[in-house]
């Protein structure tokens, strides 16, 4: 069995690239979905001896299939928020310590420890269903700080604890959903030192879709900053991606970017070329680690990569903002 060491603590690309095909090679012997879909595209496992040769499973198989590998029990099962009459997709979590850990090491990698930080949550949308990945990260972020909470819809409670912990010299994270972040600075005007200012997109048919770079530009002016940082995450993965400025998301050493051509999914582009995006996640040892998302990005020199869009027949996702037509 591959072990949480061997996953969070990888050192350099070549050890991410064995512990890579170990992964695959565990899924393949236990993952009956991802089994049955290689052997539909003709594919021999063994003939797989490099991560650009393992066939990516579509992300919509979690709309329709149980994608678990090894023990079929689920401690816990996430799922997307969806629109009225849309499937929504099931993330089957056999053994939460690995979501845990992804969680923990992560959040120390981009930004330290728990302790040091206050966490705001401005998540109405995702608080208000059953299921959600992402409230299930924050509660652990809360709970590891051991200071902070929701806010729903409570402007006014949210901007008076911002102030007073600014007043304290105390660092904070405030992560919100774009929508509510934009109500939040529509009502009331800051001038944050000591606050990072984190937004998970979405506007979830409540505001216009602007892009990006629109909203971070409004954020920045009513939170009084100079960047507002962004996760990238959904629910089929056990782990998140993070921009601290330039809408440049950097991965976590277990997680892995690869930019797919849009007319031959078996091809992969090189930097600075926009195509699907494809991720490997080992967090997700225990469903499927290799997942071909309908986001558009592409890949930089320096191994950041940016979300441009969605594919036009895709589902609109709530993790996910538009930022620009493709």
């Amino acid at each position: 069995m591959i072990s949480k060491e061997e996953i969070f603590f990888i050192q350099g690309q070549d050890e991410f690239h064995e512990i890579a095909l170990k992964v695959f090679r565990f899924q393949v012997g236990n993952n009956l979905i991802y089994a049955d879909f290689l052997r539909f595209m003709n594919i021999n496992p063994a003939e797989i001896n490099s991560i650009e040769k393992i066939p990516f499973l579509p992300i919509r198989f979690f709309k329709s299939y149980k994608i678990i590998s090894g023990n079929q029990n689920a401690e816990k099962i996430f799922t997307s928020s969806g629109t009225t009459g849309n499937q929504v997709s099931r993330h089957f979590v056999s053994d939460l310590s690995f979501y845990r850990e992804s969680l923990n090491q992560s959040f120390r990698h981009f930004y330290g420890n728990f302790s040091d930080y206050t966490i705001f949550a401005l998540l109405p949308s995702y608080l208000e269903r059953e299921g959600s990945s992402l409230i299930d990260m924050v509660e652990f972020w809360i709970e590891r700080s051991g200071r902070g909470g929701f806010y729903l819809y409570d402007y006014d409670k949210l901007a008076n604890d911002l102030i007073q912990n600014e007043k304290e010299g105390k660092k904070a994270i405030l992560i919100g959903v774009s929508f509510a972040l934009l109500d939040f600075v529509e009502k009331i005007q800051f001038d944050l030192k000591n606050t990072i200012v984190m937004e998970t997109g979405g506007m979830k048919g409540r505001k216009e879709e602007i892009t990006r770079e629109e909203l971070h530009k409004i954020l920045k002016k009513g939170f009084g900053i100079n960047e507002i940082h962004s996760e990238y995450g959904m629910t089929e993965l056990l782990s998140q991606a993070y921009s601290k400025e330039n809408s440049r998301f950097e991965t976590p050493a277990w997680m892995k970017i690869l930019i797919r051509d849009t007319e031959d999914p078996l091809t992969f582009l090189n930097e600075g070329k926009t195509g699907g995006v494809n991720v490997i996640d080992l967090a997700n040892l225990n469903s499927c680690s290799f997942i071909a998302t309908d986001d558009l990005g592409k890949i930089h020199t320096d191994n950041s990569f940016e979300i441009l869009g969605r594919f036009d027949n895709s589902d609109v996702r709530g993790c996910n903002l538009m930022v620009s037509e493709i």
